[in-house]
């Protein structure tokens, strides 16, 4: 089925009746049978709709039962339609529901014509019984708005059945996902962690070394969990890498209270990367003992970047440390660099034991790491030659089979050309500084044959992301689609990624990841937007997984938010995914959790997605595409001045976001998205007469440009310019990006995004 005016396919947004996704029920379906495989019921409500057939049947005789009884299950069985909320209207939360499914009018005058002594028994609704005695007038009252999803003939409508249940892709294969806000206010959020107790709280913690406790509930207590941010080194400088780096907890923290930190200090003039213990408050369980603090290890840092910060547990019971390669650029210490060299602690993978570390030394090495051995190499050295390597994680493996059980997954970041994703191994080199992903860096290392390195299992150029973020497997019990994917992302460029592996090729293919477009993300609580700074990710108890990003990457900016990922195309069965957390004993006051984010209406190029306009986006004013408002939202002056700016591309015509047009020389023109960041944005908005910039918005969020040439690429702004045109840019009209980069901008005169 497609639009007769436009030849645009329907959209997909399946959709049940409690406005979640769809899923396989767990038990078959005994009655609705034709939904036992996707569908919006499980077996207690298959149950409950074939105890009412019977109920209805049994006021009908032999002969009303041959001719009515197919009729009377295919309409209660429509509350199990994957599109149960389109055919029974209830997209909207906030309009009543439909007691029939809407009908296609061929079918419906067929049933009234047959069984219309069914509908006061299927239906209490009076408006359907007093429409009941006219066909016409019952059959109109059954039509929905959008005749695609009407009951017949969506079954046969190859358009919405070919992928349901999968996740949906647009048409460059990028992955649609949707997200769920979690925690915000936060400054430079760059770990969260639980503590695998049981009580499914989850620990925050900022760069400026402050750890907050979470209850399921998102609640957030008043009183931080750990606070030691007279000790950390960090700055308020954007891009600062010191500070509180990372946190993880004991294995067996439920008996033994212990939990490990990363942070930056400096002793007299010198910098350092500090390991320490710590453990929890006998009096407060959401409180650590800061003066239980024991300093495991300490690194010199030659310089104040690279400072790794990753620590963390794996299925061995071994604490893992990860550190950078001491700063700098090109790893230029030494003969071979510090990465290459194993005698020191810089730019490797270090495995310590920690256990009964209470009398003796406060760690041991693993009688099984590989160079305890080998002359003048340090025996916590586990693998060597990495760069910076930000954000590692453990696969939990399959939840059925635990294929992938235990492998260490790590994001390290490029010096000039490649981010590279790795999974470490015992012993191994991982080739920096000789090489940069794939590619030689250092031409003479990396043509040294004794280099045997361990390549990336995926490396992308800077084109796409100049600093990556290593993420998680994916292997919750919410998404099962999303079962497999390892899902990370780009710092700067806000890129969201996967892999999955090719289990005939051991290769792993890459899909990006976008946040749904129209419909896709219409469900209470979602949102389709994030800020660009991809900090980290995380795993909460249940395994589900989230991230963390900000709007402005420094570590006094309370511009930081958690966000759950969400598969809006299936969900796992009602009921298989409940688990009880254990009480959790609070002292302190609770802070409610306020979601702050509003979900952004994205239009792109895409054709129409249905055949009319949805109830809840029709009521809002719509303006034709290709009409372009300025500010004030009136038509632009006939001759703008050069380096003027406008708006476009969104569906509502909303005068406070749109894709960047810029007038240079005679003519509008679209800007590239390659280094937009908020700074870039800031320009725009203030130009605009806004004072805040709330989002930088890239890969044609709002629409491609493409009636237009692109004017300006590698724009790079300081933030306080008067226009684009002020700042660093190639030469108008010069670039190496296409239109599904044009840049966009969200502004306002509040610091949050209204929907």
């Amino acid at each position: 089925s497609q639009d007769s005016r436009t030849g645009a396919p329907v959209s997909l947004h399946p959709q049940c009746l409690d406005f979640k996704p769809p899923f396989k029920p767990q038990e078959d379906l005994q009655f609705c049978a034709m939904y036992r495989n996707f569908g919006c019921c499980d077996s207690a409500k298959d149950q409950e709709l074939m105890a009412k057939f019977y109920k209805i049947m049994d006021n009908f005789d032999n002969y009303g039962y041959a001719n009515c009884a197919g009729y009377v299950q295919d309409l209660l069985c429509q509350e199990c339609s994957p599109y149960a909320a389109h055919l029974f209207d209830a997209e909207d939360p906030s309009t009543p529901i439909r007691t029939l499914p809407g009908l296609c009018p061929d079918y419906c005058s067929q049933f009234w014509l047959k069984c219309r002594s069914t509908i006061t028994l299927l239906s209490d609704d009076l408006q359907l019984a007093q429409a009941e005695p006219d066909q016409v007038h019952f059959c109109q009252h059954l039509e929905l708005e959008d005749p695609d999803y009407c009951y017949p003939h969506l079954l046969s409508n190859k358009q919405l059945t070919q992928n349901l249940g999968h996740v949906l892709a647009d048409p460059e294969g990028c992955l649609q996902l949707c997200l769920e806000e979690v925690a915000n206010g936060l400054r430079n959020p760059l770990a969260m962690v639980h503590a695998n107790d049981g009580t499914h709280r989850f620990f925050i913690a900022e760069q400026v070394g402050l750890v907050w406790t979470y209850l399921p509930d998102r609640s957030k207590l008043e009183k931080p969990f750990l606070n030691i941010t007279k000790a950390v080194l960090t700055s308020p400088w954007e891009g600062d890498e010191r500070g509180f780096l990372g946190l993880t907890f004991h294995p067996n923290y439920k008996y033994n209270g212990k939990l490990y930190v990363y942070y930056s200090v400096e002793i007299g003039f010198d910098e350092r990367i500090r390991v320490s213990e710590f453990r929890v408050s006998p009096g407060d369980m959401n409180e650590v003992d800061h003066a239980s603090e024991r300093i495991i290890l300490e690194v010199d840092e030659p310089a104040s970047n690279h400072n790794g910060g990753m620590v963390m547990f794996a299925d061995d019971g071994y604490l893992y440390i990860f550190t950078g390669d001491g700063g700098m650029a090109g790893d230029p210490f030494g003969k071979y660099g510090n990465a290459q060299n194993k005698s020191a602690l810089l730019g490797k993978v270090l495995r310590i034991n920690v256990d009964d570390n209470d009398r003796g030394p406060l760690y041991r090495i693993p009688s099984d790491n590989p160079f305890v051995h080998e002359r003048g190499a340090r025996p916590e050295v586990y693998a060597y030659g990495v760069r910076n390597m930000w954000r590692c994680s453990v696969d939990r493996g399959d939840p059925l089979t635990k294929e992938g059980k235990g492998r260490i997954f790590c994001g390290d970041v490029g010096q000039n050309k490649f981010e590279e994703i790795d999974i470490i191994e015992k012993g191994r080199n991982y080739g920096w500084r000789a090489k940069e992903g794939f590619s030689c860096y250092d031409k003479k290392l990396c043509a040294n044959s004794s280099l045997d390195d361990v390549l990336p299992i995926y490396a992308y150029p800077h084109k796409m992301g100049k600093s990556v973020t290593g993420g998680y497997v994916y292997r919750g019990c919410e998404y099962p689609n999303l079962n497999g994917m390892y899902i990370f992302g780009d710092f700067m460029s806000g890129r969201m990624m996967n892999l999955q592996e090719n289990k005939n090729t051991g290769q792993w293919n890459y899909h990006e990841i976008c946040m749904g477009i129209g419909l896709t993300c219409a469900f209470p609580g979602l949102i389709n937007n994030y800020y660009q700074y991809i900090i980290s990710f995380a795993e909460d108890e249940a395994g589900e997984l989230y991230f963390m990003s900000t709007g402005v990457p420094s570590a006094t900016s309370p511009t930081g938010v958690v966000y759950k990922l969400v598969d809006p195309s299936r969900r796992a069965p009602p009921r298989q995914c409940h688990y009880d957390p254990l009480p959790v004993r609070v002292k302190s006051k609770l802070i409610k959790f306020r979601p702050k984010e509003k979900a952004a209406v994205v239009t792109t190029t895409l054709p129409q997605t249905t055949t009319k306009p949805p109830k809840h986006t029709r009521r809002k004013n719509r303006r034709k595409k290709g009409k372009h408002r300025s500010e004030s939202g009136l038509a632009p002056a006939a001759a703008p001045q050069s380096g003027a700016v406008r708006l476009a591309g969104d569906e509502q015509g909303r005068d406070d976001r749109g894709r960047v047009e810029i007038f240079v020389n005679g003519e509008w023109g679209t800007v590239c998205d390659d280094l937009w960041n908020m700074k870039n944005a800031a320009v725009v908005c203030r130009q605009l007469g806004f004072r805040f910039a709330l989002k930088a918005s890239k890969h044609s969020e709002f629409g491609e440009g493409k009636s237009l040439r692109i004017l300006l690429d590698d724009v790079q702004c300081e933030g306080t310019e008067e226009s684009l045109l002020d700042c660093q840019h190639t030469d108008i009209g010069i670039h190496n990006c296409a239109h599904y980069e044009d840049a966009g901008v969200i502004c306002g005169n509040s610091d949050y995004v209204d929907a």
